[in-house]
């Protein structure tokens, strides 16, 4: 009797472990999860992206003759103003040039003062009729061209003086040296460029721009530019230019954001520029809500109806820092996991606070 009862107690017990094991066993597949709820809101993107101050107008210098550099004045990163001599050439050759044009100018006006002299005295000879017409005539044709061999030698004078003159290099306006091409001794081109002068005046804060930033939206003409070492003092800049074409090097656009006279900015000074596009309306979720099937992007929306939770293949518009932007299917509404979807199946239940997703 006793080792009946010894069974039936067993077997209850039995019975009672595999109910509370069962229990358990549903109790551990719902999920405890962390929820938002999309909304459509404006949104402006917003991108930040590096860049450097350059002056509003440069200048490529060169020499408009050729010659071996004799001198050199100025460095980079010095200020210079506008008519001032920076380098110059060897102008020996120019000169001689000079020396040889002068001459010729007197020649040419001492053949001119006796082609005067004998043209006045046939014309006095001819009042007496003493000499013929026709020796006046063969007199001032002989003066008209003593005159026109002056005006000739004259040009070649102002041609060799002026050749004389681009023996120096000077600048063509007040700013500072960015670059130097040439070095004592050697020699330079006719136009090959010695010297970049950057013109003082207004500053562009200048920005390789990825063109997916153009893509579907359209920038913001207002760009907060502030320097890397100092990005508590914003600037407010506007966009000036954009260039038409893309870098084939860098598959980037050019972008030139007008910062006027910023104090303190001085030229290749390195920046930083936030960039944003004009509000549209969108959803907008964490990152910690992207999942992924099939390898494309995608979230886990809870339905509300039954707490189980469905994973949706998602089209993103853009990323942002620490958000993303959804083109397309999520709607207004939906409860989106934000944390907690790891390892997640589809219809397993989900447990989450519901009053902070209404």
């Amino acid at each position: 009797m006793n080792s009946i009862l010894g069974v039936a107690l067993i077997a209850s017990a039995a019975t009672l472990l595999t109910a509370c094991d069962k229990q358990k066993s549903t109790e551990a597949k719902v999920k405890i999860v962390e929820t938002v709820v999309a909304a459509s809101a404006p949104i402006a993107q917003s991108n930040t992206i590096t860049g450097e101050i350059d002056a509003r107008v440069q200048s490529d210098l060169s020499f408009r003759v050729s010659g071996r550099i004799i001198e050199r004045q100025v460095d980079v990163g010095q200020a210079v103003k506008a008519g001032q001599v920076l380098a110059k050439i060897d102008a020996e050759e120019q000169k001689a040039d000079l020396d040889v044009a002068k001459a010729n100018l007197a020649s040419a006006q001492a053949q001119e003062t006796q082609a005067q002299l004998a043209y006045t005295r046939q014309q006095n000879l001819l009042k007496t009729q003493v000499t013929t017409r026709a020796a006046v005539d063969q007199a001032q044709e002989t003066l008209l061209m003593a005159q026109g061999s002056v005006k000739s030698a004259q040009a070649q004078l102002e041609t060799a003086q002026d050749a004389l003159s681009y023996t120096e290099l000077k600048a063509d306006a007040d700013g500072i040296i960015t670059a130097r091409n040439a070095e004592v001794g050697q020699v330079a081109q006719a136009a090959s460029q010695v010297f970049t002068l950057a013109h003082d005046g207004p500053r562009d804060a200048v920005f390789a721009v990825y063109e997916s930033m153009f893509l579907g939206r359209k920038l913001d003409d207002n760009v907060n530019v502030s320097l890397i070492s100092d990005t508590a003092k914003p600037n407010n800049g506007v966009i000036r230019e954009v260039s038409p074409t893309i870098d084939a090097t860098t598959g980037t656009i050019k972008v030139k954001v007008d910062v006027g006279d910023a104090t303190g900015m001085r030229l290749g000074a390195p920046v930083i520029g936030t960039f944003r596009s004009a509000s549209r309306n969108g959803i907008e979720l964490p990152w910690s809500a992207m999942a992924s099937a099939a390898g494309q992007p995608a979230v886990w929306i809870v339905n509300p109806a039954t707490s189980t939770a469905s994973i949706h293949p998602i089209e993103v518009s853009s990323y942002g820092t620490g958000r993303f932007t959804v083109r397309s299917g999520v709607s207004p509404g939906d409860i989106v996991i934000s944390q907690g979807s790891k390892f997640l199946r589809p219809d397993q239940p989900v447990s989450y606070a519901k009053e902070g997703s209404k």
